[in-house]
């Protein structure tokens, strides 16, 4: 008897010190899951790093961004692999340039079997969220919850993908995007575990519909112009002298200067001939936008609108084509700024969230943009060239008690990392297959073990919109070598130390011959590291001009 007593109790010891284990395991593992750090990214679209005080104050003052910077670290040779909408965020999310995930341009689909990064999050325990424009797609791969743009999305009342359904939402996009970021902060998270929220805007991306507050503020105002407004492309190639994305000869009247369509017909052949922007549903360029504002927002948008009409159709015949550009140069800035200023009062606000709820300390946050753009430098709007304006994209990123505050970090780094940079953060294997480099030694203060001299950029998007010529070709901190192909066969070097602005292309300077075939070499290299190659290049050739002939 005794012993089958002694049998049962030693019996129920083991069983409490089983559960007692486990318990305290669980717990542990709990413990140790929210020590990972959350992850806020935050990406605008088109979002120029020369429209970001943190890297210049000429045009703006962006104090919210800023702060990332201040209490983190600024990069100021951040840059992408392919300088389009589309394929910026399939890089992003794959880590993998555009070439190998299938996303080249815009038109292309997206290769769905490849993994993205959120999925490896979603995995290992992360809660994930995605907020605003992803651009491609309507059921993103990895994510918990998420109400996205259906393609570009509109900035005035706009409608969302969501898991049940489509849904509109009265209000100015920005605000939305950040309304919907803050209430699954603050409401849907579970607050045991981590969180990668990817906070995603549409703004400012063309066309420039600021929110009638900050549209009345920016009309009234005057920017400096850049030095190479009025380029007239000498010592440049053909890419350059054919691109169609000139301020002067290719910004459209309504859909980019909001020119009513009433006072386009009232001024008739005074104006130049630039085609009128048109939708699939045969709204022009200032209507549909303009269409979708309620009645109140309208009552709001039409004195300014009216004010803008009335000084254009008074001085525009008086104008030689010199003050048609500044003037186009100046609505731009205006529309485009303006927008910013929304998206930099609503990254306050969610930075103020993580404060006032204990959040910072534990969180990572990144500011960037899917790629940079061009606010009137050599004539330009719109990005896609590998020259610097559209090649080199913002990046800030604040990591508290790891990123020293205030820091700036000038190595060549792509938004090819960030997937891998992410992923080693939440102590998350990054798969084998993906191409980029972890930032987090850069973060840490590591520079020494940091071997990457140069970055490999290709574009391909062409024939198409804005007519800018396939190209690929290598940077690095002091050149840049690109191959222009297709139906040019044309090489360009520029000194980037020299001269910054790119506006001399030293590819025939006999100075220039050894550079010239170092770099072209180490192009070799780079092409063969990524798995790029000319048999790629035809292969994605013929399946464009499939395309294009649809």
């Amino acid at each position: 008897m005794f012993k089958k007593v002694f049998n049962f109790t030693k019996l129920t010891a083991v069983i409490f010190a089983t559960i007692f284990v486990s318990c305290k395991s669980s717990t542990e593992n709990k413990k140790e899951l929210t020590k990972r750090p959350n992850i806020l990214f935050i990406m605008s679209d088109d979002h120029a790093y020369q429209a970001i005080s943190a890297y210049s104050d000429k045009l703006i003052k962006t104090p919210n961004i800023d702060r990332i910077a201040n209490e983190g670290m600024l990069f100021t040779n951040a840059c992408v692999t392919n300088s389009i909408c589309a394929p910026s965020r399939a890089t992003i999310l794959t880590g993998k340039h555009t070439h190998i995930n299938g996303k080249i341009d815009n038109q292309m689909p997206f290769d769905t079997t490849q993994t993205t990064f959120p999925q490896l999050f979603q995995k290992a325990g992360y809660q994930t969220a995605m907020f605003g424009k992803l651009h491609f797609g309507n059921n993103p791969k990895g994510v918990d919850d998420f109400m996205i743009l259906p393609g570009q999305g509109d900035y005035i009342n706009p409608t969302f993908i969501t898991k049940e359904g489509d849904t509109t939402i009265t209000g100015y996009v920005t605000d939305i995007i950040t309304d919907l970021t803050i209430n699954w902060l603050d409401k849907k998270r579970n607050k045991e575990k981590p969180f990668l929220m990817m906070y995603l805007h549409k703004a400012p991306h063309r066309a420039w519909w600021p929110s009638p507050e900050k549209f009345k503020e920016f009309t009234s105002k005057t920017f400096p112009e850049p030095a190479s407004l009025f380029d007239d492309y000498s010592n440049r190639g053909t890419a350059a002298k054919t691109a169609e994305m000139n301020l002067l000869n290719h910004m459209k009247y309504g859909h980019d200067s909001k020119i009513r369509p009433k006072t386009i017909a009232e001024m008739g052949t005074v104006l130049p001939a630039v085609p009128v922007m048109t939708f699939k549903n045969g709204l022009d360029g200032f209507t549909k936008p303009y269409s979708r504002a309620n009645s109140e927002q309208k009552a709001k948008y039409d004195p300014v609108l009216d004010s803008i009409n009335a000084s254009f159709k008074a001085l525009w015949p008086q104008f030689n084509d010199k003050q048609k550009m500044q003037w186009k140069y100046q609505r731009y800035m205006q529309d485009y700024l303006a927008c910013i200023s929304s998206v930099d009062d609503n990254v306050g606000r969610v930075l103020d969230y993580l404060d006032e709820n204990e959040l910072s300390d534990n969180t990572i946050v990144v500011y960037t943009s899917d790629q940079g753009f061009y606010l009137g430098e050599h004539g330009w709007f719109d990005k896609r060239f590998i020259y610097d304006e559209s090649f080199k994209t913002p990046l800030l990123i604040r990591w508290p008690n790891k990123i020293t505050p205030n820091t700036t970090n000038e190595e060549m780094v792509q938004n090819l990392d960030f997937a891998q940079t992410f992923l080693e953060a939440a102590q998350i294997e990054a798969p084998n297959d993906m191409q980029g480099e972890s930032l987090i030694p850069l973060l840490e203060g590591r520079t020494e073990t940091w071997d990457r001299e140069a970055v490999y950029y290709h574009y391909y998007e062409y024939p198409s919109v804005h007519m800018v010529k396939r190209h690929y070709g290598i940077v690095t901190k002091a050149y840049k070598l690109a191959h222009f192909y297709y139906d040019v066969d044309e090489w360009e070097l520029y000194d980037r130390k020299k001269d910054p602005q790119e506006m001399n292309n030293v590819y025939n300077d006999p100075d220039y011959a050894e550079v010239v075939a170092k770099l072209k070499q180490e192009l070799k290299v780079l092409r063969v590291k990524y798995k790029d190659s000319p048999e790629l290049d035809q292969k994605y050739i013929n399946i464009s001009m499939g395309y294009n002939n649809n």
